[in-house]
């Protein structure tokens, strides 16, 4: 394998598993994200604090923490290809953090970021489709969840590029992976909505 494209897989893991959502917390004295809802240490758990500062902030920090990679390893490291590979690895660091037991987020805003980075347009479009659905059905998962899945389609359409079209799908199917339980709970009909569930941790 190219060398380029370790040092691409290996910044963007690094990058992508710093646990902003976490850290953010304690530094407000909200004690540990991973002891309240959801116990993940993405922005729609920090919400649960009722601090929408906070959750705001963790969801620019974690769509950073892929965005930048993703720019990177396209300028320095080999071009498409090594953005892309950066977009994988960064989205399994956030989700599988090795300093937290490989235990993290569900995706979403690393999603958003490495996106954004690697085609402008489809970051912008997942965003209006997760935003109208979040807003409409107040449910982050199934916001999240009907975004991903018409990605890797408008990917395809607005670049026609098959290998980003294909990372993105690949994208798509590790967010609904970390979205299991979520599917479950929205099939039985019990998933809870944006902004329930609030509590100090």
């Amino acid at each position: 394998m190219d060398i380029n494209l370790i040092i691409a897989a290996v910044l963007a893991y690094l990058c992508g598993s710093i646990p902003f959502g976490l850290l953010l917390t304690r530094a407000a004295g909200l004690g540990d994200i991973r002891a309240i809802g959801s116990g993940n240490i993405g922005a729609t758990n920090v919400l649960r604090t009722g601090n929408k500062g906070l959750a705001a902030g963790t969801l620019v920090l974690d769509a950073l923490k892929a965005a930048v990679p993703v720019l990177l390893a396209r300028h320095f490291l080999g071009g498409e290809s090594a953005a892309m590979v950066a977009a994988v690895f960064a989205f399994l660091g956030h989700c599988f953090p090795v300093w937290l037991g490989f235990k993290g987020g569900k995706g979403v805003a690393v999603m958003i970021g490495s996106l954004l980075a690697l085609s402008w347009p489809v970051g912008l479009i997942f965003l209006a489709v997760w935003l109208l659905i979040a807003f409409a059905q107040k449910m982050s998962s199934l916001a999240a969840l009907t975004a991903s899945a018409t990605a890797p389609i408008f990917a395809y359409v607005i670049t026609g590029n098959v290998w980003l079209a294909g990372t993105v799908a690949l994208l798509a199917l590790m967010l609904f992976y970390q979205h299991r339980e979520n599917i479950s709970r929205l099939m039985a009909g019990t998933e809870s909505k944006i902004g329930s569930g609030k509590s100090k941790a």
